[in-house]
Formats: C-alpha cells, structure tokens, sequence
C-alpha cells in the first residue's frame, strides 16, 4: 500500500475517471487581453523547424500562465492547443564596443504551443 500513488480519483456522480494531469485548463481573458498574452510568434530556427511538427514559439511576458496562453491561442488562431511549455530564457552578459564594455541582455520568456495532428497556425 503506498501512500503516494498515481491511481486515478473517480468522481461520484457519473463515475467519471479525472486525473490532475487532465483537468481542463481554461480560464477566461478580459477584452483585448489575449493580444497582450501571445504577442508575437518567436521566429528562430529552432522555431521553424518544430512548425513541421506542429509546435509553435510564442513571445509572452512574465505573468503569462500555462492556462491564459491556451486560451489566447484559442481565441486569436481558434485552435484548441494539446499543451503549452513555457520557457524562461535568463539576462545574458554581452561585450559592447564602447567604453562602458559591458551591456546587459534582456531578460526573456517563450512558449512552446503544441497543436493537434492537422492544425496549423497561419501567421501572414
């Protein structure tokens, strides 16, 4: 008998079988929120590339969650997202050719869309 197990919860009416790995992720967005959420496509190689693959990169602030980002993709692109990974790319120290020497990058964050077999995003 172990304490921690990952045996699915039944709910009582409907015996229905939930699983806190798929409980639905919506949350609903204020007007016009959605356009601050996703607010441009990540062009980069890698990026281009994971688009064969039906994975898109997203440039989102900081207080984006999981759950908000889905539902801006829904709501721009009306295409159910399969999940979202969220990255958070760290300030990175640069040479400058000037006489301070050294800058400071900015601190970043990208999500990584994942969509269903067949749907594409068309961003032009």
């Amino acid at each position: 008998m172990a304490i921690f197990g990952d045996k699915k919860k039944e709910k009582e009416e409907g015996k229905i079988a939930v699983t806190r790995k798929h409980r639905a992720r919506t949350t609903k967005l204020a007007e016009g929120m959605a356009h601050e959420i996703v607010s441009a496509p990540w062009f980069s190689e890698k990026a281009l590339i994971g688009t064969e693959k039906g994975v898109y990169a997203f440039a989102v602030p900081s207080r984006a969650t999981k759950a908000s980002i889905a539902s801006a993709i829904k709501e721009i692109y009306n295409v159910e997202p399969r999940k979202v990974h969220i990255v958070n790319l760290p300030a990175k120290k640069k040479m400058m050719r000037t006489k301070r020497g050294v800058g400071v990058r900015v601190a970043r964050r990208k999500a990584y869309v994942y969509l269903n077999t067949g749907d594409t995003l068309q961003f032009a």
